[in-house]
């Protein structure tokens, strides 16, 4: 009964489009509108101090996982037929700020709070800039499809902005969680290769040790070097990457502290005198 409908709610929601180019005006337009909204959101929740990151972090998490439920049922039942393709398992880089969100709370009272942080403000804003750059992976003929992967990282950018505008630093915080997910991505793919694949394909993190990487510039290394070390150099790219992010972001905030006017303190021999007792 659930099955049916299930079934019946994803086929009335898929909404047929032209699908959208890179480079295309509809492209083009959206992502500069929704990067613009969600830079000017992520100033405006960092701002207002009396909502607490762990209640913003954690909304944001649920919205990821709503959306991703969505995605999966809408692949499950409308795109391959009832059938779950491995290729789109939520664990890209992209993918891990879900997860993280929804942990926040709890790592936060075990004073964990600032390894995710960082993360979200460096990788996870890489994975959200470097998707938004080259979408072809979300512009779908399905608006909710689409839509769900503009959506997606534009949440990405919102969450590596609020975090950066909370003032959180220390990049190598970060590297434990990276190399962490990098190395339960490799489980994945390997455990799909081994009992699934040809049926199925998983490629994590874009390191399926079995197959070239699907990146450009790191396919031709992995054709020449072999898989390992086009492997090895797409995930030292990214941590370079967001290593990049993160000092452009801290570079931003040593020269917005430097704008900022400094306190009058008064004429000399008056930094002590009270406003209210100084004489004319």
């Amino acid at each position: 009964m659930l099955y049916n409908l299930l079934y019946s709610f994803f086929s009335a929601i898929a909404w047929p489009m032209t699908q959208p180019v890179s480079g295309g005006s509809f492209y083009l337009l959206f992502t500069f509108f929704g990067a613009a909204l969600a830079s000017g959101l992520a100033v405006l929740f960092a701002r207002k101090c009396f909502i607490l990151p762990e209640k913003v972090l954690f909304s944001c998490g649920l919205l990821l996982l709503l959306s991703e439920l969505v995605k999966q049922g809408f692949l499950f039942f409308i795109v391959y037929n009832r059938h779950f393709n491995w290729w789109y398992f939520p664990f890209q880089l992209c993918s891990i700020p879900m997860y993280l969100c929804l942990l926040y709370p709890s790592a936060a009272r075990c004073g964990l709070s600032a390894p995710i942080m960082v993360f979200l403000q460096d990788f996870g804003l890489l994975g959200g800039i470097m998707a938004l750059i080259v979408p072809d992976g979300f512009l779908w003929p399905y608006w909710i499809l689409t839509l769900h992967g503009f959506f997606w990282h534009f949440l990405l950018v919102f969450l590596g902005l609020y975090c950066h505008f909370n003032g959180v630093s220390g990049f190598f915080y970060s590297l434990p969680i990276y190399f962490f997910c990098a190395g339960i991505a490799v489980l994945i793919n390997t455990g799909v290769q081994l009992w699934i694949y040809p049926e199925s394909y998983a490629d994590m993190f874009y390191i399926n040790c079995f197959f070239p990487s699907e990146q450009p510039l790191f396919s031709e290394i992995s054709k020449t070097l072999g898989n390992f070390w086009g492997h090895l150099a797409y995930v030292l790219a990214s941590c370079i990457g967001a290593g990049g992010i993160h000092l452009l972001l801290n570079r931003r905030s040593l020269l917005a502290k430097s704008k900022k006017p400094l306190p009058f303190t008064g004429l000399p021999g008056q930094e002590h005198i009270p406003p209210s007792s100084r004489k004319n």
